[in-house]
């Protein structure tokens, strides 16, 4: 867990955020929450965000993982794929999360994968299906981002 991995963004993404002087993987990453929970992003794009978080240190008092620990998960990285549709003069805000929890997993890592269900030009929502380490689904959930102006001055 205490290994560093470098985000892959596409090109472009990188171009837009450097000509601002912006530090990309800090913008994207999974903030103070996510990272206390071992969340960790590997691809980054508009496209399809996937990050992993480790079940250990994130289970509720029965050994299995915590239902918000998912949600967590979800809205990270639905978040990360709002604002990268949005650009560098959005930001993306979580209106609405759902998630539907299908099994318990107790050890190793899993896998979250945000695609968009639809991006327009106020609005980004993302489906976020998370497996366990046998690639078997652990939760489904749907964000739905308003996409803001950054604020000026």
């Amino acid at each position: 867990m205490g290994e560093q991995r470098t985000v892959k963004f596409p090109q472009e993404v990188i171009d837009e955020y450097a000509a601002l002087g912006v530090d990309l993987p800090a913008l994207f990453s999974a903030g103070h929450l996510g990272t206390r929970m071992g969340v960790q992003l590997i691809e980054a794009s508009a496209e399809r965000v996937v990050a992993t978080m480790p079940v250990e240190g994130n289970t509720q008092p029965y050994g299995l993982l915590h239902g918000g620990a998912s949600a967590v998960l979800a809205e990270t990285i639905g978040s990360v794929g709002a604002m990268l549709h949005g650009g560098s003069s959005k930001i993306a805000v979580g209106v609405d999360l759902n998630c539907t929890h299908h099994r318990g997993v107790r050890s190793g890592l899993v896998t979250g994968v945000a695609t968009p269900v639809h991006r327009g030009r106020s609005s980004a929502t993302y489906e976020i299906v998370i497996t366990d380490e046998a690639d078997k689904r652990v939760c489904t959930a749907r964000l739905t981002c308003m996409l803001k102006d950054v604020p000026t001055g």
